[in-house]
């Protein structure tokens, strides 16, 4: 697949090597010293597409001043046949190249030939890679933050494939632990409530107070009616558990699905302590004398990998921590299933917990010093209405969740807004969700594709086709809109390999933004249907490349590109 801005970086290098060994060669550069240097994209390109260094690295070991050595440079390039019409040295040894029409042509034949795949590297293939997120505990509904979790997820996730990784997405269900009994007891008390009146249970104080509660407890009495009433407690809350939790993880399944998010797997923690993992994991680590005794409970010696504190892995009535449940669970990643990196997207209240975790994986027993632990800490989310920050729905006046907010504002939005840079505070203004305007900027992007088809669509009813863009005269698109919009159309690539090597998806969301914006000023400033013939054609090809590019960005943050708006 075709990265045509590090083409260009790369034929650039090239051009300069070969200017150097013919500067040698006529003496007006001294032989034997290696040339080298970075070229950009520099911020102002009215002097140049791309600008090299070369001359001013090189300065010390040609021991000439850098401008002296890009004149040698320049006066012996010779660009015929290649992406650049022109170079020139700038100020004290820059040296700026202008793109020729073949480049241009070349982004357009790119994009045609890959299609949906354009965009498509191979930077991380052969690279198997778990993205593990959401993982909401399922004791309730999904909530705002697990809303944006999902969509970073999601989205990271497939930019990590397309940059040619084996990608894997996987939800951790917490069904076992102190949650889990909590969840019990919480439905049994709202049941018996129910059955014997408000007055004649006290509800425990550190329960889950949420109507989803009540709502498991009628449903169990209406399935089962009084039945539970004389049977011992360890049963009745077991039963309701059996009961509360493929409900609520199927309601999980049925909104992520909404979401237009699916996981190759939803891995159980039960199945962690039903194989014997934890235990396992926890005598690996005593076995290689990184565990210690203390008050009855086990400890992990956690400061001498690093962390500033040590770590309970069993307690001193036998059960073990979520923490040593963690460390066999990323064991399984690593060890049973073969993965090479695992990212975990938490929220930012997990900050310090994943500093300390990521120690603890270096333990040396663990065996894991091969592979790769990172994590995508996302901060936390406001919702604003109206100026006013937003808890409750306003449907239903109770707090709001991830299902309140799509039946709000819509899947598009929720998945536009939540794919932000993950490391910055998001302010989520509601009402800019629903505007259909340029400010709302999924409806800005969306409405540029629907502007697009539309256009096509009256073009082909009156005879006009998109031809191959082998076959138009790329020349001819040579205003600062046309020459903008190629531009824009050939950082896709580039764009995916940052996000993926940042994890920072939302650059998707920055391009596309940036792609319609482009291709708005395009469509107010250059006539298409009433142009020459060849440039009619041209701008045609043009216009279709957008369309393409701005539905593979829109498929990659999950957002739908409607044809007509």
């Amino acid at each position: 697949m075709a990265n045509l801005i590090e083409k260009a970086k790369r034929q650039i290098d090239m051009l300069l090597q070969e200017a150097y060994g013919r500067a040698a060669e006529k003496g007006t550069l001294p032989a034997g010293v290696e040339l080298s240097g970075i070229v950009e994209i520099p911020k102002d390109t009215r002097n140049g597409d791309y600008a090299a260094n070369h001359a001013m690295g090189g300065a010390r070991a040609f021991r000439m001043p850098p401008r002296k050595i890009a004149e040698a440079l320049a006066a012996e390039l010779q660009l015929e046949d290649s992406y650049f019409s022109a170079a020139e040295v700038a100020g004290p040894g820059f040296m700026n190249f202008h793109l020729a029409d073949k480049w241009y042509g070349e982004v357009l034949e790119v994009v045609e030939a890959e299609g949906g795949e354009y965009g498509r590297a191979d930077t991380r293939t052969g690279e198997r890679v778990m993205v593990e997120f959401v993982s909401a505990n399922p004791t309730g509904p999904m909530t705002i933050g697990n809303a944006r979790g999902g969509v970073l997820g999601d989205s990271l996730a497939s930019v990590l494939d397309l940059a040619g990784a084996d990608v894997w997405r996987e939800f951790y269900v917490n069904d076992a632990g102190n949650q889990v009994d909590l969840f019990g007891r919480s439905i049994e008390a709202r049941y018996l409530q129910l059955v014997l009146g408000e007055d004649a249970v006290t509800f425990p104080e550190d329960g889950y107070h949420g109507d989803d509660i009540r709502v498991l407890a009628q449903l169990i009495r209406e399935r089962d009616g009084d039945a539970y009433i004389s049977v011992p407690e360890e049963e009745r809350r077991r039963v309701f558990v059996e009961y509360g939790l493929p409900h609520n993880i199927a309601l999980m399944r049925e909104h992520l699905e909404r979401y237009r998010i699916g996981f190759d797997q939803w891995f159980l923690e039960s199945d962690l302590h039903k194989s014997g993992a934890v235990e396992e994991t926890v005598d690996i680590l005593t076995k290689g004398g990184h565990t210690y005794e203390k008050d009855g409970a086990l400890w992990l010696r956690n400061t001498d990998f690093g962390a500033d504190k040590d770590e309970v892995l069993r307690r001193a009535n036998g059960f073990y921590t979520y923490y040593a449940v963690d460390i066999a669970y990323h064991r399984n990643k690593f060890v049973d299933r073969g993965f090479d990196r695992v990212i975990d997207v938490w929220g930012a209240d997990h900050h310090g917990h994943a500093i300390r975790f990521a120690a603890s994986m270096t333990a040396p027993a663990l065996g894991l010093q091969d592979k790769k632990l990172d994590f995508l800490i996302m901060q936390m989310v406001r919702l604003t209405r109206n100026g006013e920050t937003v808890k409750v729905s306003k449907r239903t006046g109770k707090a709001l969740t991830l299902n309140d907010l799509m039946d709000e504002i819509g899947v598009d939005a929720c998945r536009f807004f939540f794919n932000a840079k993950p490391d910055t505070h998001l302010e989520f203004d509601l009402d800019l969700a629903v505007r259909q305007d340029s400010e709302n900027p999924v409806y800005y992007v969306q409405y540029a594709h629907a502007r697009i088809c539309s256009l096509l669509s009256l073009l082909a009813e009156e005879g006009l086709v998109v031809r191959s863009a082998k076959e138009i005269d790329v020349s001819v698109l040579n205003t600062e809109q046309e020459r903008e919009l190629l531009k824009q159309l050939s950082l896709l690539p580039e764009e995916i390999r940052l996000a993926a090597r940042d994890y920072d998806p939302s650059r998707i969301n920055r391009y596309v933004m940036e792609l319609a914006a482009r291709f708005h000023r395009f469509y107010n400033a250059c006539h298409i249907r009433d142009a020459e013939p060849a440039v009619r054609d041209a701008r045609l090809v043009l216009s279709a490349a957008v369309r393409q590019v701005i539905a593979v960005c829109l498929g990659i943050i999950g957002v739908s590109a409607p044809e007509k708006m």
